[in-house]
């Protein structure tokens, strides 16, 4: 059930039909979850998710992007390239810290498999990857993501409302020291004087703060008690995309303002968190192949009233996300026995 449904409603601007990332036509999402015991009291509790800006050949055809880093304890792939070209050329692949390796080998293996010219008549892939420490749940030491769940991720995704909560990358995470995991939400962006309207989807993996910090006075929820749990300063990977024609830097604009959203959840972006954006537009694509010497491509202009929109939404879905992230998982169990409570499960 998502936080709408329990009565809470965040911001003022409309969500769209599936309150989802996979509202921007042609954005897909899927997981794959691992969940079984292991010997001496360990336990598999983690995933992997993926994120298709669209559904054809992300390398051939690439999407304006961009990324920013809220906080930088974490561990990503091929972020350094985005930033100096300014787009996306492969799946985005969210998973646990250690298996942020094998995430990024099984997607290569899969855009190796279909775009054979990769390496060979044309460039090398820049692979996106990225994480949250699942430890606390997980025995994350045994390193039970491979390079196939990667993709089986890939390979699962759909543009139907993605699966939120205690799911794929989600499954081992915990927030404000309540069972975590993936979160999606969405807003619609009305142009008056055009008509259209665009649309800005979030989805995110939750996995920081503790439980004295989440507002539940603000969001008319009654506290929920429980046992406070010794997890790591944790982390949170937001993930937005749009159809709203934006450049790169435009995108960095908007990735900012979801941090907005995070900080409304009470979070404070502590020490050893990744607190870390990636943003995109399907509006326009990049050909790889393409023999022309100019680019040409239709951007909003930065002072349109469109812009101060866009980043209400921002700011509006990340928060949501977060707290369908919540609102989603159940009561999951780990290694050594342990419990994270699903603060709607009680």
């Amino acid at each position: 059930m998502k936080i709408r449904e329990r009565g809470v409603t965040i911001g003022t601007l409309r969500p769209g039909k599936k309150n989802c990332i996979t509202d921007i036509d042609g954005v897909m999402a899927g997981h794959i979850t691992l969940d079984y015991p292991l010997d001496d009291d360990q336990y598999v509790c983690t995933g992997v998710t993926a994120v298709l800006p669209h559904g054809g050949n992300l390398f051939r055809e690439k999407v304006p992007a961009a990324s920013y880093v809220i906080n930088g304890f974490g561990k990503t792939t091929g972020l350094v390239q985005v930033e100096e070209l300014g787009v996306i050329e492969s799946p985005i692949m969210l998973t646990n810290t250690f298996g942020v390796p094998a995430v990024t080998q099984g997607t290569l293996e899969y855009l190796l498999r279909t775009t054979p010219e990769i390496g060979d008549t044309t460039g090398t892939v820049n692979i996106v990857a990225g994480e949250c420490n699942d430890g606390y749940l997980n025995s994350i030491r045994a390193l039970p993501v491979k390079p196939q769940h990667a993709i089986a991720a890939i390979e699962n995704a759909n543009q139907e409302k993605a699966e939120e909560g205690a799911v794929g990358a989600g499954k081992g995470m915990v927030c404000f020291g309540y069972k975590g995991g993936v979160g999606a939400s969405s807003r619609v962006i009305s142009e008056e004087q055009s008509s259209k309207d665009y649309i800005i989807g979030c989805l995110v993996v939750s996995n920081f703060g503790n439980k004295d910090e989440f507002r539940f006075s603000k969001y008319g929820l009654s506290e929920i008690r429980q046992e406070k749990k010794d997890t790591p300063d944790g982390s949170i990977m937001i993930i937005l995309a749009t159809d709203t024609p934006l450049s790169d830097r435009q995108l960095k604009r908007l990735a900012k303002r979801s941090g907005i959203g995070l900080g409304r959840t009470g979070s404070h972006f502590s020490n050893g968190s990744g607190d870390i954006v990636i943003a995109f537009s399907t509006a326009n694509k990049i050909l790889h192949g393409s023999s022309n010497m100019i680019e040409t491509a239709q951007f909003i202009r930065d002072d349109h009233p469109l812009m101060n929109q866009l980043f209400q939404g921002a700011a509006e879905a990340a928060e949501e996300a977060i707290l369908n992230s919540l609102s989603q998982a159940r009561t999951t169990k780990g290694r050594k026995g342990r419990v994270v409570e699903g603060m709607f499960s009680q």
